[in-house]
């Protein structure tokens, strides 16, 4: 089997029956993915893993800190035995530093899994913050408001988000010029 369907099969185990909506999500930052992973070179096959994988810290089953990141990091590095680089891209997806840092988790997040300071990580937040919850393509700022919207003003995740977003954006801005090549 190769990387991508170990990846896609893995996420639909730990996702599509208990979280439905969080799996369309996934299929549709994965499928992104895929359509855009030819421009990262060597980096391809590791952005669709990690786009597949990004939310399965989300899993009932994994939920652990309370960072889906690094709790999705930490599974598959130590229950599934993933390649490190894909570890470090689940564990820092869409700015999810700053999440960990507000958690009082972001000591623990960059010991276990350094920042990757690369492209694939650019283009991993854009297949993830231009994809819908319900996996449908969507413009960056439609999805960083819905995500506000979503979560009450003051809870971890809007505040989070809300000082993320200028990150967010240029990371997408970055992958579309670079798709733009």
């Amino acid at each position: 089997m190769d990387a991508a369907s170990w990846a896609r099969e893995l996420a639909e185990q730990l996702l599509a029956d208990v979280l439905p909506r969080r799996w369309n999500h996934s299929q549709g930052v994965g499928l992104k993915a895929e359509s855009i992973a030819h421009v990262l070179g060597d980096d391809a096959d590791t952005l669709i893993c990690a786009a597949w994988l990004h939310d399965i810290g989300y899993a009932p089953s994994l939920v652990d800190s309370g960072s889906h990141a690094l709790d999705g990091a930490r599974y598959l590095r130590d229950a599934a035995g993933a390649d490190g680089r894909i570890c470090r891209l689940v564990a820092h997806h869409s700015c999810a530093a700053i999440e960990a840092r507000n958690r009082g988790l972001h000591e623990q997040l960059e010991a276990e899994f350094p920042y990757l300071d690369a492209p694939v990580t650019d283009a991993l937040t854009y297949c993830d913050m231009t994809t819908s919850p319900d996996g449908e393509p969507t413009e960056v700022h439609k999805r960083l408001d819905e995500i506000l919207v979503r979560y009450e003003p003051g809870s971890t995740v809007h505040d989070s988000i809300a000082e993320a977003t200028p990150r967010i954006v240029q990371a997408v801005e970055k992958t579309l010029r670079l798709l733009d090549r």
